[in-house]
């Protein structure tokens, strides 16, 4: 059964703590964001070897391997959007339907050790690329289609809410 799209503007964890998991863009430096995404990664592995990994709590919640495989895809979507904001001016990026590509590339059903592999490599990935950036290049912009305005540093805090609210959300399902 398909989980009830979240149709939520999620920019709002940039100017207040998310009450939910913690987060808190405000004192979470730029600098950082490297670091903490390998220390999510981490986290990752154990919660996709879990016997029960495909198991859903209930109808309206996904499972880990679910939320391993968003996350994952959350970190392919923004190190290209990092990439975009670093070799254009003013990017728009192109439009992600994160409830789309669950049915579609049918999350339930990966393999937990593939995606535990590719959640490794794409994090890594998007880690590396974060690290690089230069203090110069923390005020270039970008921008999404229902007009919402990034620079590298808000995007990067921006983005780095999700892996943590997400490992926050597996943190509370049953590790068996």
């Amino acid at each position: 059964m398909p989980i009830t799209p979240d149709t939520k503007d999620w920019t709002w964890v940039l100017e207040t703590p998310c009450a939910d998991c913690g987060f808190d863009s405000a004192t979470t430096p730029f600098a950082r964001i490297a670091e903490m995404v390998r220390e999510n990664l981490a986290a990752w592995q154990p919660v996709l070897a879990r016997p029960q990994v495909r198991q859903r709590p209930d109808e309206r919640t996904w499972s880990p391997l679910e939320y391993g495989a968003h996350v994952r895809d959350v970190f392919r979507i923004f190190l290209t959007r990092l990439q975009l904001m670093l070799d254009e001016d003013n990017p728009l990026f192109e439009n992600w339907d994160q409830d789309r590509t669950a049915i579609e590339d049918r999350y339930s059903d990966q393999n937990p050790a593939t995606v535990a592999a590719e959640l490794a490599a794409a994090g890594e990935a998007i880690a590396a690329a974060f690290a690089k950036v230069p203090q110069s290049s923390l005020s270039r912009h970008g921008r999404r289609s229902n007009g919402s305005v990034f620079t590298v540093e808000t995007l990067g805090l921006y983005f780095m809410h999700d892996p943590v609210h997400h490992l926050h959300d597996v943190s509370r399902l049953p590790a068996d």
